[in-house]
């Protein structure tokens, strides 16, 4: 299951000046475009003592959901975070890390524990010893492949670790979402396993969305180039009609300044030329359309305005790094 953000959006209330100064339009256009797919899912039952590894995943995201008992988080870096009952995490960078009962407990990476098929992807892990016949934590994990499409270079600005406070304002209707999950692990009816599945694609999505929305904490880049009204124009046609063979003078218009100002401004906050990012965002965009969707190659050269495939074929490799064919095959 592919999960696409276009039914999470709400129009957000931005009445607090701290929040994300973007229009709702931009909003919907960064978040229509991401894709998670989780690609292995696991339900974990420990005992007092458990040390969990976590290895290093580039292009995909974690999901963590505590529903019994407490844990540590570890990230690669050393970073300690204290999760109880209930507590979401979601790692945007698949990054490597451990889920501990203790900072001093060793571990063993995930993958070497047996595990038995529960339906539907998911898998079962039980190292509760059989002197405790209740389990001391509960623990449901997911590891999904994680695409922001176009917007491919937010992913690099997200914090290596997302924990969800449910009592906050931050993640408004995920509090439900998790209870919902609780039960489900709990309860174990006919089911449960696909059900929590897709529960945890849109748990995750939402974290993402409730980063957005409260400022993206101050991330630099690109974040900023979209706080910026006049920028963010800009980069909103650019997303709305990826195919058009658009000028810089053109995309100065949309932002009403003029084209040496855009330029400048464009590069200095971005990084990169205004039609560079361009070129790199419609091969984003193929790049999803032909892994993902499979869309054939020559229609996604007539989706963003490339005359020959030829011509399609040389951007994609130039950006990408691999020619389109060789891309759909590795995800086929």
């Amino acid at each position: 299951m592919i999960i696409n953000l276009i039914f999470l959006i709400e129009t957000p209330k931005m009445t607090n000046k701290d929040k994300f100064a973007l229009s709702s339009d931009l909003i919907s256009e960064l978040l229509t475009g991401m894709r998670l797919r989780g690609v292995q899912y696991r339900r974990i039952q420990t005992g007092p003592s458990f040390g969990l590894g976590f290895e290093d995943k580039p292009g995909h995201a974690y999901f963590h959901f505590l529903a019994v008992g407490t844990a540590f988080l570890r990230t690669d870096d050393g970073e300690l975070h204290e999760l109880s009952a209930g507590s979401a995490v979601f790692i945007p960078q698949g990054g490597r890390h451990q889920l501990l009962s203790d900072a001093k407990v060793s571990f063993q990476s995930i993958d070497t524990f047996d595990a038995a098929p529960l339906g539907e992807a998911v898998s079962g892990v039980d190292t509760c010893p059989s002197t405790h016949p209740t389990p001391s934590a509960v623990i449901f994990y997911g590891c999904m492949e994680f695409d922001l499409g176009g917007m491919q270079g937010l992913g690099k600005l997200m914090p290596t670790v997302m924990v969800a406070d449910t009592l906050g304002d931050r993640y408004p209707g995920l509090l439900p979402m998790l209870d919902s999950m609780k039960r489900e692990i709990c309860a174990g009816r006919i089911g449960f396993a696909g059900i929590l599945a897709r529960l945890a694609e849109v748990a995750a999505a939402m974290m993402v969305r409730g980063w957005i929305e409260s400022g993206c904490e101050n991330a630099s880049g690109l974040v900023a180039a979209l706080r910026d009204p006049r920028l963010a124009r800009a980069i909103l046609a650019l997303h709305r009609q990826p195919g058009r063979e658009w000028t810089v003078a053109e995309l100065a218009a949309e932002s009403h300044v003029s084209r040496s100002v855009f330029a400048q401004r464009f590069q200095t906050t971005i990084g990169v030329p205004p039609l560079r990012y361009a070129t790199e965002l419609r091969m984003r965009l193929a790049n999803q359309w032909l892994t993902q969707e499979r869309v054939s190659i020559d229609v996604v050269a007539q989706r963003l305005g490339y005359t020959s495939q030829a011509a399609f074929s040389r951007a994609f490799k130039r950006v990408i790094g691999k020619p389109p064919g060789a891309s759909r095959q590795m995800h086929s």
